[in-house]
């Protein structure tokens, strides 16, 4: 047991949405989220869906009790803060914990869908120290400490039985380890509940992808059975498999898109499936997500 101690509860308090603007997104986003997540909110006048998504989310975060805040921001009005966190459509939405962006989503959501993601969010921080522990655990998965990382992930489980960042960093450490069974197996025990959680269904993918490395064919030879033959899909399925068995997830993205382009109902759809499967294994925010569903959309509906 790690012995994180009781949360303190916070007081309900008022003024819980505000308009910010690049002069003050520091003070608002940044700073303020380092005592309490600050869910930011890009829009714009014209946007239709904003206008449904906004007072959702505002309902929501006053729901919540304090326990988060929210800033929207008119991206037609500040054009510097919305290219410098490369915002490609709105509405989109992220929230900051400490600094730093942990969540998010594009696109209008439905309210059942809005509400279990502030309470997400707000779960980050009244947890009693869960939320440190967490990222110091995230830090040693990333600098490949991954026995140290999945122990520490296991602790926070025997603290918080259901707290899915800490299951999905179990599998996410065996998968590191290379103990693709024993991640399958630690997937297979998950509850409903936590089965569905965005942290547990990234797993999955990730597991799907790992098990895929493992038979990913040479990249030389595929590249080359592509250039030869541009027609030939399975080469370019492979070759992108093999992209992204070795790091180059942007170049796996590029090829699939591209396989989607030719022929979107080859082999049943599986360019669309496999690029489904990597925006699943990565967090919501990252630019190749955001770029690769953007151009992926744009074909879909051309």
């Amino acid at each position: 047991m790690l012995g994180f101690g009781e949360a303190k509860p916070k007081a309900p308090a008022a003024g819980l949405v505000k308009d910010t603007t690049e002069a003050t997104f520091m003070q608002d986003v940044i700073e303020a989220s380092r005592e309490v997540p600050v869910i930011v909110d890009f829009w714009a006048p014209w946007c239709g869906p904003c206008k449904t998504l906004g007072p959702a989310l505002e309902a929501a975060v006053n729901a919540a009790g304090g326990k988060v805040r929210m800033v929207k921001i008119d991206v037609d009005q500040n054009q510097m803060i919305a290219g410098q966190l490369r915002i490609q459509s709105i509405p989109t939405v992220y929230a900051f914990w400490q600094g730093q962006p942990v969540d998010g989503f594009q696109g209008a959501l439905p309210a059942s869908e809005v509400k279990k993601f502030i309470d997400r969010v707000a779960a980050v921080a009244g947890d009693g120290g869960l939320a440190e522990a967490l990222a110091a655990a995230e830090q040693m998965l990333a600098d490949g400490a991954t026995a140290d990382a999945m122990e520490t992930f296991a602790a926070i489980l025997e603290e918080e039985p259901g707290n899915a960042a800490a299951y999905g960093g179990v599998v996410r450490s065996c998968i590191a380890a290379g103990e693709l069974d024993k991640a399958e197996a630690f997937l297979a025990a998950a509850s409903p509940e936590l089965a569905r959680t965005q942290e547990v269904e990234a797993a999955r993918a990730q597991l799907e992808l790992a098990r895929q490395a493992a038979n990913a064919g040479p990249e030389a030879e595929l590249r080359a059975a592509v250039e030869a033959d541009p027609a030939n899909h399975q080469a370019r399925f492979d070759l992108a498999q093999a992209l992204h068995a070795r790091g180059d997830v942007e170049g796996a993205v590029d090829e699939l898109l591209d396989l989607f382009r030719r022929d979107r109902d080859w082999n049943d759809g599986a360019a669309k499936a496999q690029l489904f499967t990597i925006f699943e294994a990565l967090k919501p925010q990252d630019p190749v997500v955001l770029k690769g569903r953007r151009k992926l959309s744009s074909m879909i509906f051309s």
